[in-house]
């Protein structure tokens, strides 16, 4: 069995799940995969410790141990998932230094900081509503993931992703003294949301409930004129305040009938919501030290989409993104591997600069070599359609002219990411038989996202742990 671990990072909580899955051959597609994913531990949600303005990087860290501690985890036995810093943590200053004391204790794992919201769409999607959508396939979805920095946003139909988004709503950008309706703090974002409304912008001043309903109603009308310009609605309006928002737009040609989608949701925010539907006790504006309950709640009341969210609820709840990552991003790969030097794994975020098919000529490899080249912590090559024996040593022949040609230095790895199981073969004829000086790696039997960067595992009983992320659906 193998362990993923997921951790998220967010500006009001973070979590940690742990799932356990076996590695085995696809029966229907041949290929290695992770299957019978079993989640084995959740966190408690703890608030995410900041010093300052800052993270609390020792306060996180000290909580990643505990969790992982209370997981009885061995980090050696980890073969993927990964951590994610969302929202407003994404922000801080020292949040590379949090990434860093990750990958310190979970090398395997892909630690993304979601500077990259079509990443966080896609997983909020793929671990809350998923598969909702592939029951109803002919209904579109529309996800909403209110966080406390960001709502990420995913429209959907038969389960797969047609387009996301990604607009500056959360709980947290107006920060009250918990359990009033006193500011505490802000971002500045926020601040300019108090301008724009003419409220108070002082620490101490007290807003009103009247006041944080109307930063509440000034967000939720943002999120509808978002969704609403992308499905045949007027364009969102072009004021410097909106702009500063939206962070993705939603892309301006998806079908009419998008808008009258199923809404789910997922998030701090969006749990709120289905616990006041449900009847449970939720706390009063400012419970949270934020303005998270007064969103809820106009969500609840809002007559533009209360119906609409009510027909489908996920599982997943707050924690969809953290599901998302553990369960959807990380691959195993076939076991004809060009792998001379294992020593070189893990590798972590390689940037997939190109897509080459076998049937592009020696122009496209030549460019796709020139541009791995450039990369000093190394490139991926996304490579498809290699059938026959044919086919790989005339492709390999093409790549090992280029190689020769563009001159790659010899401690950059690059990695060749294969959907078929020509690895071995490939890598061979690339290097001419290892004639070539360079760090070249060939992992085959892949499905291949269209994704941006790539990180490798160590191996695992003859098979290689890829995880993909930077999705660009």
């Amino acid at each position: 069995m193998a362990t993923l671990v997921g951790l998220d990072f967010g500006s009001t909580t973070s979590s940690c799940l742990v799932a356990a899955a076996a590695v085995r051959r696809n029966a229907a597609t041949g290929r290695m995969e992770l299957a019978d994913v079993r989640e084995r531990f959740r966190s408690e949600l703890a608030f995410t410790p900041l010093a300052g303005e800052q993270l609390d990087v020792p306060g996180l860290e000290a909580l990643v141990d505990g969790w992982l501690a209370a997981a009885r985890l061995d980090p050696d036995d980890v073969i993927g998932g990964g951590a994610l810093l969302t929202g407003l943590t994404a922000r801080r200053g020292n949040a590379a230094a949090l990434a860093a004391a990750v990958r310190r204790r979970l090398v395997d794992a892909v630690v993304a900081v979601a500077d990259d919201p079509c990443l966080e769409s896609w997983l909020a999607f793929q671990g809350s509503a998923a598969a909702l959508s592939r029951r109803s396939p002919d209904r579109w979805f529309l996800h909403l993931d209110i966080g406390g920095g960001t709502t990420n946003v995913a429209v959907a139909k038969a389960g797969g992703v047609r387009a996301t988004a990604c607009v500056a709503i959360g709980a947290r950008h107006v920060r009250l003294a918990i359990g009033t309706t006193v500011l505490a703090g802000h971002s500045s974002l926020g601040r300019a949301v108090l301008e724009r409304l003419g409220l108070p912008l002082a620490v101490g001043a007290d807003l009103g409930a009247a006041g944080v309903e109307r930063i509440a109603a000034w967000y939720l009308d943002l999120l509808h004129a978002l969704v609403g310009s992308a499905t045949g609605g007027p364009p969102l309006a072009s004021d410097p305040l909106t702009a500063a928002h939206v962070q993705v737009p939603l892309p301006g040609d998806l079908p009419a009938a998008a808008v009258d989608a199923a809404v789910t949701l997922s998030g701090g925010v969006g749990q709120l919501v289905y616990d006041l539907v449900a009847g449970r006790d939720v706390p009063g504006v400012g419970g949270f030290g934020d303005i998270g309950t007064s969103l809820a709640r106009g969500l609840v009341d809002d007559p533009r989409c209360r119906d609409r969210w009510r027909e489908h609820r996920p599982d997943a709840g707050g924690r969809a993104t953290v599901a998302g990552l553990l369960r959807h991003t990380t691959r195993v790969s076939g076991a004809s591997l060009h792998l001379p030097d294992a020593a070189v794994l893990p590798l972590a975020d390689v940037p997939i600069v190109a897509d080459l098919h076998a049937a592009c000529d020696e122009g496209a490899v030549r460019g796709a070599v020139g541009l791995a080249a450039r990369g000093r912590r190394g490139a991926g090559l996304r490579i498809t359609g290699l059938r026959s024996a044919a086919e790989v040593r005339a492709f390999g022949a093409r790549l090992a002219d280029a190689f020769a040609t563009v001159g790659i230095p010899g401690d950059v790895p690059v990695v060749l990411l294969l959907d078929t199981d020509a690895g071995k073969a490939l890598g061979l004829c690339a290097t001419r038989w290892g004639g070539l000086p360079m760090r070249l790696l060939a992992i085959d039997e892949l499905d291949l996202p269209d994704a941006r960067f790539v990180a490798l595992g160590r191996p695992r009983d003859g098979v290689v742990p890829v995880t993909f992320h930077g999705l660009t659906t």
